[in-house]
C-alpha cells in the first residue's frame, strides 16, 4: 500500500483499523495458511510449546511464558512481532506520547488535535514493525517506568495536577498499539503488578489516583520461572487470574535436539584459515554435561541450568581446538577431551548450587563430577556401538599414556606404539585416517575408561597421565 501522508489520503486508501490483537490473530492464519515457518529458528517445540502459541493467538489471549532459565521464552515472546503488519498508520502529532489511531485517537491532545482541523490537513506517519515491540525485566522496575507519573515539570510550567497533560505516560501507554513483555514478571513490586492487572482487565491507566480511560490496545506478554510464580505472595492473584494463557516451556527432550540447538545458536564459523572440525561423540559430551547438570543432586533444579551453558561451552571447546590448531599448525584442529580442561572459564558462575545436596562442594567439584559423569554416559553409548570395552584388556601393567590440550596429534601415534589396538580401535569410533582425529577419539576412549573406572589418571601442570589401576 502506498503510504498515506494525511488523514485524508488514508481514508481514501481503503485502509482499516483494527485492535493489536486481531492484527496478529489475521496475520498469523495468512502464514498460518500458507504453510510458512511460523517460528523460524526454534527448535524441539514443534509438539509441545508451539501449538499452545497458535492457539492462544487465534482466543486473543495475553500470555505467560512459563519456564526455566534459557528455554527461549524471550525469544518466543520476540518472535510474536512477526504477526505484526509491516508498518502501521499513526497521527504524526507533535508531542503526543502515544502512537494514535487515526480513527480513534485515545488522548485528550490527539482528540483535540483532529478536532480543530480538516482531514486534508491532519498528518500520517508510519509506525515499523521493529520498533512495535518493547520488553522490560522485572527487577528494579518502578510504576513509573512502566505506567506513568505526575510531570513536575508540568505543574511547575502551570499545568493543574488534575489534567491529562501533567501525566508522565510509561512504557505501557507508550506501547498502545503494540506488544508489551514483562521478563521475570513474579520480581515486580506489588503496587506494579496492581497497575498490570488494571491494564489487563480494563485497559485503562490509573496515576496517583487520576483514572484516564484509555481504551489501550495492545498484547501483554509475561515470563516467569515456575519456582518464583508459583510461591505464594509473589504474584497477586488477580494478576494470575487475568493472563488469558500460560505456555509451558521446557528443555530439549532428548540430547539430538540439545546438540542442534547448540550447533545453531553458538554460530560458530568451523572453517577459514584455521578450521576446526569437531567429532559426533565431542558434541554429545558438551550437551550431556548440560543433561546432567540438570539431573545432578548438587545443581538447583529450580533454577535450572540454561542451554546458554551448552552454547558457551561448546564455544569453548571450539576456540581451545582452534588455538591448538594455530600454535602446532594442525588443519583441521579437533576439539579433544582434554579441551574440556577449559570448560572452567565458560562455565563457572552459570551453576546454581543446590546448598543442600552439595554438602561443601564448589562450584568446580561439581563440574568436574558433572564432566564425569557425561563422559561415561556418551561413552557408555560407544562401547555398545563400538566394542570399546576392550581396550582396557590392551593395557598392560606399567603401561602409561600421557596426553593434554597441546600435545601434537602425530605424538598419540608414537606413543600409542606399544598399545596399537587402542590406536586402531579409535578408528573404529570415527572412521578417520587423520592423526587428530585419531588423537581426539583416543582421548575419548582413555577419559571413558577412566569415568567407567577401568584404569587411573593423574594430572599435573596441564598433563594427563592414563595407566593401569
Amino acid at each position: 500500500m502506498n503510504r498515506s501522508c494525511t488523514l485524508a489520503e488514508l481514508r481514501a486508501s481503503g485502509w482499516k483499523s483494527r485492535t493489536v490483537k486481531t492484527e496478529i490473530r489475521e496475520n498469523f492464519l495468512r502464514r498460518l495458511q500458507a504453510k510458512d515457518d511460523l517460528f523460524p529458528g526454534i527448535v524441539g517445540y514443534e509438539d509441545t510449546v508451539i501449538p499452545e502459541i497458535n492457539l492462544a493467538l487465534l482466543a486473543g489471549h495475553d500470555l505467560l511464558f512459563l519456564g526455566e532459565k534459557g528455554q527461549a521464552k524471550s525469544r518466543l515472546m520476540r518472535s510474536l512481532a512477526r504477526f505484526l503488519d509491516d508498518e502501521l498508520p499513526y497521527l504524526a502529532i507533535p508531542g503526543c506520547p502515544v502512537h494514535e489511531d487515526p480513527y480513534k485517537p485515545i488522548t485528550s491532545m490527539a482528540k483535540a488535535f483532529v478536532a480543530d482541523r480538516r482531514e486534508e490537513e491532519i498528518p500520517i506517519a508510519w509506525w515499523p514493525r521493529k520498533d512495535r515491540y518493547a520488553e522490560r525485566l522485572a527487577p528494579g522496575t518502578k510504576f513509573a517506568d512502566v505506567i506513568g507519573e505526575i510531570d513536575p515539570s508540568k505543574l511547575a510550567g502551570g499545568t493543574s495536577m488534575a489534567a491529562e497533560e501533567a501525566l508522565h505516560f510509561g512504557l505501557i501507554p507508550r506501547m498502545h498499539r503494540g506488544i508489551f513483555a514483562m521478563n521475570e514478571v513474579p520480581e515486580l513490586d506489588e503496587l506494579v503488578q496492581v497497575g498490570l492487572f488494571n491494564i489487563l482487565e480494563e485497559r485503562d491507566v490509573q496515576i496517583r489516583g487520576y483514572p484516564i480511560q484509555f481504551d489501550l490496545d495492545l498484547l501483554v506478554l509475561f515470563s516467569a520461572n515456575p519456582a518464583t510464580y508459583n510461591r505464594s505472595g509473589k504474584v497477586i492473584p488477580q494478576l494470575k487470574d487475568r493472563i488469558g494463557t500460560i505456555i509451558h516451556t521446557h528443555y530439549p527432550r532428548d540430547r539430538a535436539l540439545g546438540v542442534d540447538i547448540m550447533e545453531q545458536e553458538a554460530g560458530i564459523d568451523l572453517g577459514g584459515e584455521y578450521p576446526v572440525l569437531v567429532p559426533p561423540f565431542m558434541k554429545e559430551i558438551i550437551e550431556q554435561i548440560s543433561i546432567a547438570a540438570r539431573k545432578s543432586k548438587y545443581v538447583d533444579h529450580q533454577s535450572g541450568v540454561s542451554a546458554r551453558f551448552s552454547i558457551a561451552n561448546y564455544r569453548t571447546m571450539v576456540a581451545s581446538a582452534r588455538h591448538r590448531g594455530v600454535r602446532l599448525n594442525e588443519k583441521p584442529a579437533v576439539p579433544r577431551i582434554s579441551d574440556l580442561g577449559h570448560l572452567y572459564a565458560s562455565s563457572l558462575g552459570k551453576l546454581e548450587l543446590d546448598l543442600m545436596g552439595s554438602q561443601q562442594m564448589s562450584e568446580r567439584q561439581v563440574l568436574d563430577a558433572v564432566i564425569a559423569e557425561a563422559i561415561k554416559t556418551v561413552f557408555g553409548e560407544y562401547v555398545e556401538k563400538a566394542g570399546l570395552g576392550e581396550i582396557a584388556e590392551v593395557f598392560g601393567k606399567g603401561v602409561k599414556i600421557e596426553v593434554s590440550d597441546m600435545l601434537p596429534s602425530e605424538i598419540y601415534a608414537e606413543r600409542l606404539k606399544r598399545v596399537p589396538r587402542a590406536w586402531e580401535k579409535a578408528f573404529e569410533v570415527n572412521a578417520a585416517e587423520s592423526p587428530a582425529v585419531r588423537a581426539s577419539c583416543v582421548e575419548f576412549v582413555l577419559a571413558g575408561l577412566y569415568a567407567s573406572d577401568k584404569i587411573s589418571r593423574s594430572s599435573k601442570h596441564g598433563r594427563v597421565t592414563y595407566e593401569v589401576r
